[in-house]
């Protein structure tokens, strides 16, 4: 783990940066790289603009990209730092609260502050996700809070070979049940409350789904797990095993929730694909290798970083005091549509 927070670590890119900033990387680690204006006035949104090829061929080398000290004082102004690189934002993801500030951004997820969100890429699960997410920090946390990082190709570089083989082999299969009162329902994860319309929707995105009892809702969704990026033909460790797995909640909530509910119940799970657990020391030894290259930066007021959701997994520290970081996503890729 590499606590990249440091401006005595910085170390300037080589090659051009274009007018009005300049451009670092923080230590050793070439993610992110920080961008940061040399003039005042400049508006990220017009910046971006003028200059979304190299800011796109900086995601492709370095997977992320920390906008810092810029003008962006409100969530609708980071808004529109964002569509500025994407073209056009997605603004139809059920997992999260929209943001009342802008029209396309949400709200990071509501989950306790005692806990951390572990690692993940946006919605690698399902069968299209964001191909770019930005986090927007509008108030940092007195303490703790960052928005940890590692880059999804060194991951296969640290992760036990044998469990590579059998991810590649198999797959990976999630499955999730809405039930009520356990995270959002089905009808607000699909904003509507036809079920048809729902069956119609998991169809058309290639999900299998059963109506469970007490007008619950299963959906299963498989991926391969370790993909190639549809520019840099690199291969990816691009899943959501960490979140899903029933081993990585804390030990008392794991205990509640098998007490609640019979395995193929739970709120949230993944297996292989062919349907056999992945055992808990997988899932050990994966956390310990996620963390040996996860890289973590101070979140400063104002700070915008940009990921290729492919290249760079993400995660949330537990923080004390209050903490507000908002969330845009854009350029949408189906996984029908990557390189074979």
């Amino acid at each position: 783990m590499t606590l990249a927070n440091s401006v005595d670590g910085q170390q300037p890119i080589t090659g051009s940066v274009p007018a009005g900033a300049r451009a670092y990387t923080l230590g050793a680690t070439a993610l992110p790289l920080v961008v940061e204006p040399t003039e005042d006035g400049i508006v990220l949104a017009q910046w971006n603009t003028a200059n979304r090829e190299w800011v796109e061929a900086q995601l492709l080398v370095h997977g992320g990209v920390l906008f810092r000290n810029f003008n962006l004082p409100s969530p609708a102004d980071f808004e529109r730092s964002a569509k500025a690189i994407y073209g056009e934002l997605f603004g139809d993801y059920g997992d999260l609260p929209k943001n009342a500030a802008g029209e396309k951004i949400y709200e990071s997820t509501p989950y306790p502050a005692d806990q951390m969100i572990l690692y993940h890429n946006e919605s690698s699960h399902l069968p299209a996700w964001p191909q770019k997410i930005s986090f927007h920090c509008v108030t940092p946390a007195q303490k703790g809070g960052c928005t940890p990082v590692f880059d999804t190709r060194r991951a296969l570089e640290v992760i036990d070979p044998a469990v590579l083989a059998e991810v590649r082999a198999k797959g990976l299969m999630y499955v999730r049940n809405f039930s009520k009162g356990v995270d959002p329902s089905w009808e607000a994860f699909f904003h509507t409350s036809d079920q048809k319309t729902v069956e119609q929707m998991c169809t058309d995105a290639g999900s299998e789904f059963e109506w469970t009892a007490g007008g619950g809702l299963r959906v299963i969704n498989r991926s391969p797990g370790i993909v190639k990026h549809p520019k840099t033909l690199e291969e990816l460790f691009f899943n959501q095993v960490q979140i899903h797995h029933i081993y990585c909640v804390d030990e008392d909530t794991r205990e509640g929730l098998r007490a609640l509910f019979d395995e193929q119940d739970l709120p949230r799970n993944v297996y292989f694909g062919d349907g056999s657990p992945i055992p808990d020391e997988t899932m050990e030894h994966l956390g310990q290798a996620f963390e040996q290259i996860a890289v973590r930066f101070k979140w400063q007021k104002g700070d915008m970083i940009m990921l290729d959701n492919m290249l760079v997994t993400h995660a949330r520290d537990t923080f004390e005091g209050p903490r507000h970081i908002v969330v845009a996503m854009g350029n949408m890729i189906n996984a029908t549509d990557l390189p074979a």
